[in-house]
């Protein structure tokens, strides 16, 4: 089981969050602890409400409202909505908020079994919960002797593997109506907005383009970009829109251009010198050995690190940008410094000495036999790191003339003796 944290300024929205999955029929609210009735004995008016009110009991509290998820693991089938009451009820006790009045949803609008609860962090007394810490401290004890207690998949030991998981969304299970491409949009837009750390559209696209969607301004001289909208739309797998752009003002949480202007000048005041993690992450991978630009990739992306090529009409790199999944930090290499820069790195970086060739040329039926030869011995060097400088080497070394010299007998090399001729004397 993992949990997840958070506090937020208005309990109606993350309340209207969870009832809007209800109405879309991703959701089902299955209880209300500590409320005067049932969860199906009450309207949703009244929920709310109830929340709001006894955060009101404290007007110095400024980020009162809590809201928590519980992630389970994909092969936990067993987890009725009863169990689910039962782990909340545990959950929720153990980090001190047993005596809170909560919403329980369970939620289906993702691979995993996970719930969201729904709470406040004032008492009836009016008094403030301190969540410092919660999550490294209540929150961890309690997510173990819950796993124990209820013989759960147990998290520990999968973060990373959590943290550098990157998930595109799945086309097969996206219809090209409005409905299905909003749904799948604002997934990924809940995601990222809370997660990632960007400083302008560009970085924000970079996050957003890894999962198959982007933000678009339009052309200059488009009626959208004029009126400083914004548009969102999927990507295919060769990066180009497909279906019906969705205004920002459209989605629940208002992604506009103007919200996410606010949050990049937040990001760029929180964190002036950002991409410390990114930067010994290169540096490391440059020091230790001098690979091509595809191998730096790779390594980067072992690390949970995403390097993003920005590429011009003609195919050349004229910009790089870091997607970090762990620190959840994005940055330009530019800003990074020279060294990180597109320039920077394709100067540290060994070029391949193997150009590949055009996918339609491979796949001709009636190459020649010849050429088809050389390519498989192209692919087959390369796949053996040899380069072109240690293939004239061997070249040079088998083909190499042999100089007898003083390595032959010297009955052998012996010069031969000049002959008299018979009739001829000295006169």
């Amino acid at each position: 089981m993992v949990a997840v944290i958070k506090t937020g300024q208005s309990v109606r929205r993350v309340f209207h969050y969870n009832e809007n999955k209800i109405i879309e029929g991703l959701a089902l609210c299955i209880g209300a602890e500590n409320y005067p009735a049932d969860h199906d004995k009450m309207t949703p008016d009244f929920k709310v409400a109830q929340l709001a009110r006894q955060l009101e009991l404290n007007e110095n509290v400024k980020r009162g409202s809590v809201h928590i998820s519980l992630n389970f693991h994909p092969s936990e089938k067993d987890l009725s909505p009863d169990k689910l009451m039962d782990i909340s009820r545990n959950y929720m006790s153990e980090i001190g908020f047993g005596e809170q009045p909560y919403l329980v949803y369970q939620h289906f609008d993702a691979a995993h079994p996970h719930i969201h609860i729904v709470s406040v962090k004032v008492k009836s007394n009016g008094k403030r919960i301190d969540m410092q810490n919660i999550g490294r401290n209540q929150s961890e004890a309690a997510r173990i002797k819950i796993e124990n207690d209820f013989n759960l998949v147990k998290a520990q030991g999968r973060e990373k593997q959590i943290n550098y998981m990157i998930k595109p969304i799945g086309f097969s299970a996206v219809r090209y109506g409005k409905i299905q491409s909003k749904k799948a949009i604002s997934e990924v837009l809940n995601f990222v907005l809370s997660s990632y750390h960007c400083r302008s559209l560009a970085q924000f696209n970079a996050v957003l383009n890894l999962y198959n969607v982007t933000a678009d301004r339009g052309s200059e001289n488009s009626r959208v970009f004029k009126g400083g909208g914004l548009v969102y739309r999927i990507l295919d797998p060769d990066g180009k829109p497909l279906g019906v752009p969705i205004k920002a003002s459209d989605f629940y949480n208002r992604p506009t251009l103007q919200l996410l202007e606010k949050k990049f000048e937040k990001s760029r005041f929180l964190n002036s010198r950002p991409g410390l993690r990114i930067k010994n992450s290169v540096r490391s991978i440059l020091s230790s050995s001098k690979p091509t630009l595809k191998e730096l990739e790779s390594a980067l992306e072992n690390q949970g690190i995403t390097m993003v090529k920005r590429l011009a009409q003609n195919g050349k790199i004229y910009g790089l940008t870091y997607v970090d999944h762990v620190s959840k930090q994005v940055c330009n290499g530019s800003e990074l410094g020279r060294e990180f820069s597109a320039a920077g790195i394709i100067q540290s970086c060994r070029k391949s000495e193997f150009k590949t060739f055009d996918s339609k040329i491979r796949s001709e039926k009636n190459l020649d036999p010849v050429f088809k030869t050389l390519l498989e011995i192209q692919e087959l060097l390369a796949s053996k790191n040899i380069s072109g400088s240690m293939l004239q080497e061997l070249a040079d070394s088998l083909f190499k003339r042999e100089f007898p010299g003083s390595f032959l007998p010297s009955s052998l090399n012996g010069k031969k003796k000049k002959r008299k001729r018979k009739g001829l004397s000295n006169q």
